[in-house]
């Protein structure tokens, strides 16, 4: 195992089913070797298998998925996490973070408020808190949400039709 592997990692899997989040694998996601992602991901998607009513390891597989650069499975096993209980702050604060980290700005502020709303606790409201500073703060800065509202057809016809007039010059040269 690698420094960056928390030593507890295989208990929290191979145990009942955990009450709050299994340890997360890595301190820095970046120091974890791809295939010891790839046993972890492995473990957590056996172990959701084994428990299919546990929001913690859907929301821990999510996370992994994130890492491993997965949107599209990291994306389900939020939903999923939050389809299983929809009271689970870390399910809905993860969900949220994947929006924000997509640049989805409008849906993670919306998610994290619906986050903040499920804190238990002090601690969890601050998590909550600060992710949501942190989307305000990127959206009043340089990042926009762009809202498609024009049709972009005839801008893409007048650029096929400089390609065309360009191609119909080379040819008479």
């Amino acid at each position: 195992m690698s420094i960056a592997l928390v030593p507890n990692t295989t208990t929290a899997l191979d145990s009942q089913e955990p009450s709050s989040l299994p340890p997360v694998p890595w301190r820095d996601p970046h120091d974890v070797p791809p295939r010891e992602l790839a046993d972890y991901i492995q473990r957590l998607e056996h172990a959701c298998l084994e428990y299919p009513h546990s929001a913690n390891l859907r929301t821990a597989l999510g996370m992994a998925h994130a890492v491993n650069y997965d949107v599209d499975r990291s994306m389900e096993a939020l939903e999923q996490a939050r389809a299983v209980d929809p009271n689970s702050f870390w399910a809905q604060l993860k969900y949220a973070e994947l929006h924000y980290r997509l640049r989805i700005l409008d849906k993670a502020e919306e998610e994290t408020r619906r986050a903040a709303e499920l804190a238990e606790n002090v601690l969890q409201l601050a998590i909550a808190r600060k992710q949501m500073s942190d989307i305000r703060t990127l959206k009043h800065s340089a990042v926009r949400n762009v809202h498609w509202t024009k049709p972009l057809s005839i801008p893409a016809l007048l650029l096929s039709a400089g390609i065309a007039t360009i191609f119909i010059v080379m040819l008479w040269k």
